[in-house]
């Protein structure tokens, strides 16, 4: 639950930044502080995803036909991270400008580098405002209705013919006593 406000907060800042442009969230003191929202919800976003994902992983949460689950949870982390590179990207200042040169090296080590140029200001505002968040918002909600559908796994000393296990099991706990 933590990730998903966390993720609201992150959204309705980032349109206000996006809105009020990189003037303004230098120089004026509104400005720092909503950027300052930004930067604090993304880096709770990031603490609450590593902590449920640690214990979800240890969970062995993709058992019982969660495995598309388990998948869309790490699509989401692995999105969330493109997205706050590139955030980190935006912030016009010395050392994200040394951080684009060194992550233009590794795109272009990678083989990818003819289709990003993280050096491109504007390129990267565009992935960072518009697609990526899109993304991001996608995956989150394919989970969230995943998880919706399939329930929580049940513990580890569940036995295997526990109902909850198996594919398509009704997870209802009314259903269960009848």
């Amino acid at each position: 639950m933590g990730a998903i406000v966390s993720l609201v907060f992150i959204l309705a800042s980032g349109v206000i930044l996006g809105l009020n442009g990189p003037a303004w969230y230098h120089l004026s003191d509104l400005g720092h502080f909503v950027n300052s929202v930004h930067l604090w919800s993304v880096e709770l976003f990031f603490m609450t995803m590593v902590v449920h994902l640690w214990g979800k992983y240890w969970m062995a949460a993709w058992r019982g036909g969660r495995t598309l689950t388990w998948i869309t949870g790490m699509g989401a982390f692995l999105v969330s991270i493109v997205t706050a590179f590139t955030g980190y990207l935006l912030q016009t200042n010395f050392d994200s400008q040394w951080i684009a040169f060194e992550g233009k090296d590794a795109l272009n080590a990678a083989g990818i580098g003819a289709w990003f140029n993280v050096a491109n200001l504007g390129q990267i505002f565009m992935f960072h405002i518009i697609l990526l968040p899109l993304a991001v918002g996608a995956v989150v909600a394919l989970h969230v209705v995943l998880v919706r559908m399939h329930g929580v796994v049940p513990p580890l000393e569940a036995a295997d013919t526990d109902a909850q296990l198996q594919p398509g099991a009704d997870t209802d706990a009314g259903e269960a006593g009848r």
